[in-house]
């Protein structure tokens, strides 16, 4: 899916995680994918997340600036990385019965850490 501009159907929204984030969501969103009661509809967007999760650390990798400029303007630690999901994407995350109160609530709130 390409970036959109905010607001618009399909847009990406960047979700600053620090890295323990980061893995406990994969782990999770890896736990809910064994589970046969996820909508198939549901797995699809979480095999996304999945690999936005590769992509944002890969991202970093490639062009490092732009985190670490929003990163020194926030005050934020060297592992907070931009995790960029649709509404589609942050929906099936929210409806995890898994997912850990404090990611639920970063992830809820929006594009802040």
């Amino acid at each position: 899916m390409s970036a959109l501009p905010a607001g618009e159907p399909g847009a990406l929204v960047p979700h600053w995680l620090a890295g323990a984030d980061r893995e406990r969501l994969a782990a999770v969103v890896r736990e809910a994918l064994f589970d046969a009661r996820v909508h198939p509809v549901a797995a699809i967007h979480l095999e996304d997340v999945l690999t936005e999760l590769h992509v944002a650390a890969a991202r970093d990798l490639v062009w490092p600036a732009s985190a670490a400029r929003v990163r020194l303007a926030t005050g934020w630690d060297d592992d907070v990385l931009p995790v960029r999901l649709s509404a589609d994407e942050l929906a099936s995350l929210l409806e995890l019965p898994a997912l850990p109160d404090t990611l639920r609530a970063r992830l809820h709130g929006g594009s802040g850490r």
